[in-house]
Formats: structure tokens, sequence, C-alpha cells
């Protein structure tokens, strides 16, 4: 019997059991039948990301950003390059500092655009600063 991990769908938040062999076979949520996983990030609420910090069985790697910041409007398109490139071994994720600035409070985000990664449910590393592609995954690999 393969092990599996619990995946929350970044379309509908419903809980999805996948086989780990399976991860990258393109699975399909049981509740809203869409991809789990189309390479681009999700953009997430506070209470969104609260569930898919606890519940999922991937690592989390998490652009925290803000709308007026020049240098994060210009990291996005590179976020998103590195979601094609990082799933499914993790879940590339948006979070807005102005739309949820009592969670960015409470995670000591102090400037942006901030990358954390966070694996289990607890923040493993963290970076500052607009990167490339390249080295976002590069970083989140090494992480």
């Amino acid at each position: 019997m393969s092990e599996s991990t619990l995946l929350v769908c970044p379309h509908c938040d419903g809980l999805v059991r996948v086989p780990v062999p399976r991860l990258g076979d393109a699975p399909r949520c049981g509740a809203c039948h869409r991809p789990l996983f189309d390479g681009h990030s999700v953009a997430l609420d506070e209470a969104r990301f609260r569930r898919h910090l606890l519940l999922s069985g991937v690592p989390l790697l998490v652009d925290f950003w803000a709308s007026w910041c020049a240098p994060c409007r210009a990291m996005a398109p590179e976020f998103e390059a590195a979601a094609r490139e990082l799933e499914p071994a993790m879940r590339l994720v948006k979070v807005s500092t102005e739309d949820a600035p009592r969670l960015a409070a409470e995670l000591g985000i102090r400037s942006i655009p901030t990358i954390a990664l966070f694996r289990g449910g607890r923040e493993v590393a963290r970076q500052a600063g607009a990167m490339p592609a390249a080295r976002i995954v590069a970083w989140a690999r090494a992480a």
C-alpha cells in the first residue's frame, strides 16, 4: 500500500487524499473536479491560508505581498513561473498583507515581498526581497 497525503483543493478548499506516487499525475478534486495543481499560485485570505497551512500534506511556499509594492508586482510573474516548476512538490500561495494585516503581524512580516516556506504547519525558512524565478526555485528546494 502506498503512502498518501492530504491536499486542500485550491478552488473549493475541499480535502482530498492522494497517493504520494500519484501527485504528478494531475490529480483532481473529488468535490469540484478541478485540478489540484495547475501551475499557478493560489491567492488566499487569512482563513483560507490557515486551512491550507494546517491541513495540507505538501509544503506551502507563501509570497507575502501588497498591491502598492512595485517589487511585489515585479516578482509576481516570477512567482508564477516558479509555481510551474515547483508543483506538485509544494503549493505556492499568495497572501496580501493589505487584506490580512493581522496575519502579517502575527507572522512578523516586516518587509515585502517576503517568501516563507511552511512544512507541517510550521515556518521553516524565510527570505525577503524580490527574486527571479530560478532563484525562488533554488531557494525553495534548498530550504
